[in-house]
């Protein structure tokens, strides 16, 4: 199995998040109120499986690899620039945590919705693949192996720091 195959899978869940995201972008459009419970559980997806797992893998294990090669100028563009997106995903995602108006979390919801499946289809035709080739097949076992390994220490991060925020409510 390539390195790539979880974030292809993972891919396949997020963009399930953004067609949820989508009915509840037209919800509010028709007039509907913020939907506080559905709101953290989007932002907790975004947070916890979109951006420090899914992309996590990505910006530390795979972006870091491809840093030590000597890869094209295409590829490097492409890799800046989907970091770059995954910066402007977090930032947001956190506005969207904020919202406080409809107004706020329509326009966060409609930046999100328009850039996961861009972003998603350039990762998914014109970049995992074609980099995998700056790879051995030591390096690709070597990057699932760490990418398994990364998945399985993030459920302890999640649940450390519900556990954190749980004490920090209680103590207040």
């Amino acid at each position: 199995m390539l390195p790539i195959a979880p974030l292809m899978i993972e891919h396949r869940l997020i963009e399930k998040m953004i067609k949820l995201l989508s009915g509840d972008l037209a919800r509010l459009k028709a007039g509907g109120k913020i939907d506080r419970k559905f709101n953290r559980s989007a932002v907790d997806f975004f947070r916890v499986y979109a951006d420090r797992t899914h992309h996590g893998k990505e910006e530390k294990i795979l972006f870091r690899e491809l840093k030590k090669k000597d890869i094209s100028t295409e590829h490097r563009a492409i890799m800046d620039r989907l970091i770059g997106d995954h910066v402007e995903a977090r930032k947001r995602v956190g506005e969207l945590s904020a919202a406080q108006t409809e107004d706020e979390a329509i326009a966060c919801l409609e930046f999100i919705v328009d850039l996961y499946p861009r972003h998603i289809a350039k990762e998914d035709k014109e970049f995992f693949i074609p980099v995998m080739e700056y790879f051995n097949k030591e390096e690709q076992a070597a990057m699932l192996k760490e990418g398994m390994e990364f998945d399985g220490s993030m459920i302890h991060k999640k649940y450390e720091a519900i556990i954190s925020e749980l004490e920090l409510e209680i103590n207040r």
